[in-house]
């Protein structure tokens, strides 16, 4: 795909939006960035730096950005601290911090950190924050995560390091803590002119079905996630028996892994037990390399799930939304930003609501089409990678001016 710049996005925002990005930038050229995360592919991290780095360059932000490298230990500890941090009872034992640390320090021994500002996204790098003192820079912890409910003992561990930092970025208000730093509200984003979200040729989303042998003779419900449990995987398929039973559809299971979950491979092996003998549950594996395939299978799907247990945000919400899809989605985590009940989409709390949702909704395709709609507008005008982009220029201007607060961005 050809080099994407910034005034590529002016026929979707607007002349004026892109003109206030180059006057916030003005002042900031030649600062030094440096952003810090675990996988160079897969997740809704790796996703939105992608796009990020390069427009903040473009801008004249110098940003760099750094993946820490580990082995399988340290990718299971910091799953297990992933999934405590979403309030399951898991504790870590001494051997498990000192992997932590043994990883972060071998990994700053080649790390440059001649850089203005370090930005360090969730639990994985976040004891980088051990160099503060070697690097005269502001150091900022990005956390994508639903901390609201955290397992204490594990929180209180991270929360040493947290406060370590000059401020920190939650996603929603709802998952900030009370620390002694700065706290900036940041939703994530997603990029309308990506492969994932650009418009796509109607033949192309045939060939697509096609080539995944769905047949589109009856409602297709979809939902795109890492094979995870938080996703409940497994719910949705219980969820959608219980809707066929009054309306026939098909349910596809489409999403991939990344490189820092090594539980994916048994949570797919679940999913497939329980879809075993129904011929209209299609479970896709796909690599991180089908972008075009997952725009595709949204386009061409009548409702989109998503139904997690626990949730960072749920970029596919975002992404579904775009496309104007009607979705449901479960009240956890950054989803209830993204769906405003009955007016951009519908909120569900359990396997019997989902059921419910998608037997009415299919029912009343008038209703889904205009839910859809207002999504689309909303996603417009507050999840778009040109929003996330201003609001990380907002960040670099108030950094040397931090106090005690919570702010709104």
């Amino acid at each position: 795909m050809t080099s994407i710049r910034l005034k590529d996005y002016e026929p979707i925002v607007g002349e004026q939006i892109i003109e206030e990005l180059y006057l916030l930038a003005e002042r900031l050229r030649g600062r030094r960035v440096k952003m810090v995360n675990s996988t160079a592919i897969g997740g809704g991290v790796a996703e939105i730096l992608h796009r990020l780095v390069p427009l903040l360059n473009e801008l004249g932000i110098q940003t760099q950005w750094e993946v820490i490298k580990g082995g399988e230990d340290f990718f299971v500890v910091t799953k297990k601290i992933h999934n405590a941090l979403h309030g399951e009872p898991i504790s870590l034992s001494p051997r498990m911090k000192e992997i932590l640390l043994e990883v972060s320090r071998e990994n700053l021994k080649n790390s440059n950190l001649d850089q203005d500002v370090i930005v360090i996204h969730d639990p994985q790098p976040i004891m980088y924050i051990e160099a503060k003192e070697r690097a005269h820079a502001k150091w900022v912890w990005r956390c994508h995560i639903d901390i609201s409910n955290p397992n204490q003992d594990v929180w209180d561990f991270m929360k040493g390091y947290v406060e370590q930092y000059d401020t920190a970025i939650f996603s929603s208000p709802r998952f900030s803590k009370r620390l002694p730093i700065t706290q900036f509200l940041f939703f994530p984003s997603i990029d309308p002119l990506s492969d994932k979200n650009r418009e796509l040729e109607p033949e192309f989303i045939d060939q697509v079905f096609e080539r995944f042998h769905i047949p589109r003779d009856k409602p297709v419900i979809t939902q795109i996630s890492r094979f995870d449990r938080l996703k409940d995987p497994v719910g949705v398929i219980k969820a959608y028996r219980m809707a066929k039973r009054y309306v026939d559809c098909r349910l596809v299971l489409a999403g991939g892994g990344a490189s820092d979950d090594p539980e994916g491979e048994v949570v797919l092996e679940e999913v497939r037990r329980e879809a075993e003998g129904d011929p209209d549950v299609h479970i896709l594996l796909l690599p991180s390399s089908s972008p075009l395939e997952i725009n595709a299978l949204q386009r061409g799907s009548n409702l989109i799930l998503q139904k997690s247990i626990r949730e960072g945000f749920g970029l596919t919400v975002a992404e579904a939304l775009w496309k104007r899809k009607l979705v449901i989605g479960s009240a956890v985590g950054g989803i209830p930003v993204q769906i405003i009940p009955n007016f951009t989409g519908v909120l569900v709390y359990s396997i019997e609501g989902t059921a419910y949702q998608i037997r009415y909704l299919l029912s009343h395709p008038e209703i889904a089409k205009r839910l859809s709609e207002f999504g689309h507008e909303y996603v417009k005008e507050e999840f778009l990678i040109t929003r996330k982009l201003r609001r990380y220029l907002l960040l670099f201007h108030t950094l040397d001016h931090l106090g005690e607060r919570i702010i709104y961005v």
